[in-house]
């Protein structure tokens, strides 16, 4: 088993994806060699994005939990976010027994709207989700001003968003807390894992023990159990003051992370470089509208995200183009997520209400999911097309955007 994991791991060294440490230190993990992986990517990790702080999570998703939980989120509280996002800012918000509410998004940064946000803050309202969707940072200024007005906790989602700026600074790290995604298609994928950075040492410490079982040894700075084994093997000794989960990172994903951080600058500037050669390919295409990054604004690409406008240009529909793509040889795009509050989970389920068994009995509020709560996103989200920015060749990406270009000449011969 481990053997067969090595040789995973070499094969996708040699094809770039690896192309650093992770192998070398992969092989000093099995070899038992006694190194704190978790503590060293947290140290590297934030050293990089110049957080006072890294808390190293088995995935994106805990770490969202993690901040929310944090930040005292509870029941009957509501946190707003976007309504084109991942269900997981959703349901870590209903995890808390607390209420999501939708705000609608920019239309051309695809990026939740300050102004939305404040017309859906109510005195329940309890924190601000602000997610950086597809490399592209939210528009954080604004919303850290509505949090300051109303005392309410804001945390970035920088789950696809690496080494993006705003205004001269990293975002994940202008929020009161930060979540990255260290997932396998992200910019810096571990295999899995996630991470929260804040400059807080109050908040440090309680993303910590939340992530950690709540032992009540652990510090902002520090995951390890720096106790003498004489005082904590003892019947009377008592070990947690926090309530928390496990959502501790396995050290050998950390020693993957570390090797990927040690990279970063050079992973980030391919994806930017990419998606320089898709601006190329649609230039002049009226009908892919490339996702707005503005003035100030540092994109880091996760994808190269478009509005498909075809039904009303060549009279294609979205699934036609896809599959016109990929019989010319291109490779497989991404669709946007379903507004989450579309999906059935949220439609199926009743969260709420005194008389339900499975609901929230301290929320009075009113909850309506309706079709035109979020006119914005409702209306962009099945037009959305992701093109992929992770190739870890350029000659492959050129290769691959090229027949982009030919598709959509071939779509315009169908006018």
């Amino acid at each position: 088993m481990v053997q067969s994991k090595i040789e995973g791991l070499q094969a996708a060294h040699k094809g770039g994806k690896y192309a650093g440490n992770e192998l070398k230190y992969v092989k000093s993990f099995l070899d038992n060699e006694k190194k704190p992986w978790t503590l060293l990517l947290e140290k590297a990790f934030a050293e990089r994005f110049g957080a006072r702080y890294a808390i190293a999570h088995n995935s994106g998703t805990s770490a969202l939990h993690s901040c929310l939980a944090t930040a005292g989120v509870g029941p009957g509280d509501e946190v707003i976010s976007p309504a084109l996002t991942v269900i997981m800012d959703a349901l870590v918000t209903l995890h808390q027994n607390a209420v999501p509410v939708f705000a609608d998004i920019d239309p051309d940064t695809f990026n939740i709207d300050p102004a939305d946000i404040r017309r859906k803050i109510t005195s329940r309202t309890k924190a601000i989700i602000a997610v950086s969707l597809y490399g592209l940072p939210a528009d954080i200024g604004p919303i850290m001003e509505i949090a300051r007005e109303h005392n309410l906790t804001v945390i970035e989602d920088s789950a696809q968003c690496v080494l993006g700026m705003y205004h001269g600074r990293i975002a994940g790290t202008i929020g009161h807390m930060g979540c990255f995604s260290l997932e396998r298609t992200k910019h810096l994928p571990t295999g899995e894992g996630g991470m929260v950075l804040t400059n807080d040492e109050r908040l440090a410490e309680r993303v910590r023990k939340f992530g950690g079982i709540g032992y009540k040894n652990l510090k902002a700075e520090e995951g390890r159990m720096q106790v003498n084994p004489s005082s904590f093997q003892d019947p009377d000794y008592k070990r947690h003051d926090f309530f928390g989960w496990n959502y501790r990172m396995p050290e050998i994903c950390a020693a993957v992370g570390l090797a990927q951080v040690e990279r970063v600058d050079e992973i980030v500037a391919q994806r930017q470089a990419i998606a320089r050669l898709y601006e190329e390919a649609i230039a002049g295409c009226d009908w892919l509208v490339p996702q707005k990054t503005p003035p100030g604004l540092v994109n880091s690409y996760y994808t190269y995200a478009v509005k498909f406008e075809g039904a009303a240009a060549p009279g294609m529909s979205w699934k036609e183009f896809y599959n016109l793509h990929v019989e010319m040889g291109g490779d497989r795009f991404y669709s946007a997520w379903s507004v989450p509050y579309f999906e059935p989970v949220l439609i199926q389920a009743q969260f709420y209400g005194k008389d339900c068994p499975t609901g929230c009995p301290w929320y009075n509020g009113q909850v309506s999911w309706e079709r035109g709560l979020c006119p914005h996103a409702e209306a962009i989200q099945p037009k959305m097309m992701q093109f992929k920015t992770n190739y870890r060749n350029m000659e492959l990406a050129r290769e691959k955007i090229g027949i982009l270009k030919k598709t959509i000449a071939r779509a315009e011969g169908r006018k």
